[in-house]
């Protein structure tokens, strides 16, 4: 607008308003006198966080006199002006940017990327530069500019396990590749196929919760499914995302939702009865404001387009309104004999130096895949202290250690011949 104009462009960094009165007042006029001597119109954006930077930075543009742009995520009240919504690239209007951008990529490839990241069009042409300078694949470089800044309420997970390190029944590895699938052909079935008509609350994502035991293999099928999907995968943390403070956790939850969203991101929410429990009776103030928190929590899972999976080991404290919304729920099973044997060859048989193992003796040990993988590096760490191998000794001398550690007895049945 500016340049149909014939004027120059002036942007004021978001920082930029003192916290002081008279100096706000002070870079008021000198911005209006800039802009009298053709300085030409001025651009503000103002930041996401309702803090005091964005407080003097709106004080200060409802004290401007000049020509003015303000940018900023939902309404903001500045007393003048037109407010002028600017909504997101359609799928149609992104296929067009990625075909002008990248001309190089296949139709197959830029429907992919449409399908699954929702990038504005500064966004697509750094992508596409990327994809064109650095022959990286184009899924690659949208992923890059689509990830998530969530710094502060998530961990980024990096993973590399594959369906060969998960170790579960065959009816619930089905359930996880029917995840798999639901994620991959979302937009084809409520898009093209028109299934998510008639709905304005579905996101057209998919919400998982997987239930069992500590050690199970909740947390790495989270991370199996991310990396089968190459998508980002985020640990949320909840420490930092639950508050005591009336509706923070919401506007907590709402900042995780919207900045996963341009990328369809996997999130995964850990101990998630925490999180999403039972609303309560109503019995005080607490109670309401506690039950409107979950409501919301409830809608804004259903309304997420990308893939989100929540883990608990206690199921029953989950809020049965909250369990009909999901469309998938995944029971990791304690594994049996067979299938701890097939943990301990996996936990061990990977390059490091091992002897002679009995691994239907190692099976007897009725704990967990996540406390057999603790075993299997402790006694690593023991055999490259003693300098041998990894051996039955070792094993069990570990396997007292973690039992010790985690209040469990152990009996002769279980390591007895070990070593």
């Amino acid at each position: 607008a500016a340049g149909l104009a014939g004027a120059p462009l002036r942007r004021l960094a978001a920082d930029a308003a003192p916290a002081d009165p008279a100096d706000r007042e002070e870079l008021a006029v000198l911005l209006d006198r800039d802009g009298l001597l053709g300085g030409g119109p001025l651009l503000v954006e103002l930041p996401d966080e309702d803090d005091a930077s964005r407080h003097a930075l709106t004080r200060l543009v409802r004290r401007l006199n000049g020509p003015l742009v303000v940018y900023a995520r939902g309404r903001t009240d500045l007393g003048r002006g037109l407010a002028v919504e600017v909504p997101a690239p359609t799928a149609d209007e992104q296929q067009l940017l990625w075909r002008e951008h990248a001309p190089h990529a296949t139709d197959e490839r830029v429907d992919a990327v449409v399908g699954q990241f929702r990038l504005g069009p500064t966004a697509i042409r750094l992508a596409a530069h990327e994809s064109r300078v650095t022959a990286t694949d184009l899924w690659t470089a949208a992923r890059a500019q689509a990830r998530p800044r969530l710094e502060a309420l998530a961990q980024h997970v990096r993973t590399s396990s594959t369906w060969a390190d998960l170790v579960l029944p065959a009816d619930e590895t089905a359930q996880l590749h029917d995840v798999l699938s639901y994620v991959r052909h979302s937009r084809l079935v409520y898009d093209r196929w028109r299934f998510g008509r008639g709905s304005s609350l579905r996101g057209g994502g998919v919400s998982a919760l997987f239930g069992g035991a500590s050690g199970t293999g909740k947390t790495l099928a989270a991370e199996v499914l991310a990396n089968a999907l190459d998508l980002d995968l985020f640990r949320i943390d909840l420490s930092q995302v639950v508050s005591k403070y009336i509706g923070e956790t919401e506007k907590n939850l709402a900042r995780v939702f919207d900045s996963a969203e341009r990328g369809g991101a996997v999130l995964l929410f850990d101990e998630a009865d925490a999180l999403f429990g039972k609303r309560s009776e109503v019995k005080d103030s607490h109670d309401r404001y506690a039950n409107i928190e979950i409501s919301y929590l409830l809608q804004r899972m259903e309304a997420y387009r990308g893939l989100a999976i929540l883990t608990t080991n206690l199921r029953e404290n989950l809020d049965p309104a909250f369990l009909r919304r999901l469309q998938f729920v995944v029971a990791f099973p304690f594994p049996d004999a067979a299938g701890r044997a097939q943990i301990w060859r996996r936990s061990l048989l990977g390059g490091a130096p091992v002897g002679e193992l009995d691994f239907a003796a190692l099976a007897r040990l009725a704990v967990s895949g996540g406390v057999i993988r603790n075993i299997a590096v402790g006694a690593a760490f023991v055999a490259a202290e003693q300098g041998v191998p990894i051996g039955m000794a070792q094993l069990a001398y570990a396997a007292r250690r973690e039992c010790t550690k985690l209040e469990r007895p152990v009996t002769d049945a279980e390591i007895g011949g070990w070593a």
